[in-house]
């Protein structure tokens, strides 16, 4: 087994939220320059540039695991992983239909800038991605499986966006065997608490929107090789 640094929950300046800077190719080239070995980018509600991110990072040595951080109906922000981008960019398309028509307004929300894979923008996204897409917590396992995707529920801990905030308790029908928690730390408390979380894996990482927020080296999972289908199989059976 090799010990391999983690970031797995990174957004571009596709999610209106992100900044700017945070192009596919400058998101590659820091994961480097600190020493991160895999990554994530998941911005929010799509995966468009997830092909740029992974051209980049292939020239680094850098896995990238194709996601996304989906926004439940309930508001509840999930970070989806898949093992290719052909079932990343499938499931895009059906969440973006999934999306209420409300278009972006870049003075208020931010940009929502696409790259292609020469790092030059191509284009912009019209609907608001930050908006809360028609899909529930409870069914998403379900939606995910023709995409052969799993679920984490995002920074568990954090006190908005969270499954825990939002709903209050962790729903019995779940499968998840991961979750993302902000502070690790607090572990051991929301496991007394949501005794369900006591066959999960935990991880954590930087929910970054800027280049200077994404983690250094500190994080660590292990797993067969540092590739993508070993890196998404560890992830799927935990």
């Amino acid at each position: 087994m090799k010990k391999i640094s983690y970031d797995f929950h990174l957004h571009s300046c596709l999610s209106p939220c992100g900044s700017d800077d945070m192009t596919p190719a400058n998101i590659a080239g820091m994961a480097a320059v600190i020493g991160l070995e895999a990554i994530a980018l998941t911005d929010h509600n799509t995966c468009r540039n997830c092909p740029a991110v992974m051209k980049a990072a292939a020239g680094y040595g850098i896995t990238v695991i194709p996601g996304m951080e989906l926004c439940t109906s309930e508001e509840v922000h999930v970070l989806c992983f898949f093992p290719g981008l052909e079932q990343a960019l499938d499931f895009d398309r059906f969440v973006y239909d999934k999306l209420p028509p409300v278009n972006n307004d870049p003075y208020l929300f931010g940009n929502q800038i696409l790259y292609n894979d020469r790092d030059e923008p191509c284009g912009t996204l019209e609907k608001l991605l930050i908006s809360a897409a028609f899909l529930s917590f409870s069914e998403l396992p379900q939606i995910l499986k023709p995409y052969e995707g799993i679920m984490i529920p995002a920074h568990i801990d954090k006190n908005s966006n969270s499954l825990i905030s939002n709903l209050g308790f962790i729903p019995p029908d779940s499968t998840f065997r991961t979750a993302e928690f902000h502070d690790l730390s607090r572990c051991a408390q929301f496991q007394e608490d949501y005794p369900y979380l006591k066959k999960c894996r935990f991880l954590t990482s930087s929910d970054a929107h800027y280049l200077n927020d994404i983690n250094e080296p500190v994080n660590f999972i292990e797993t067969e090789e540092n590739t993508l289908a070993s890196v998404f199989e560890t992830l799927k059976n935990p």
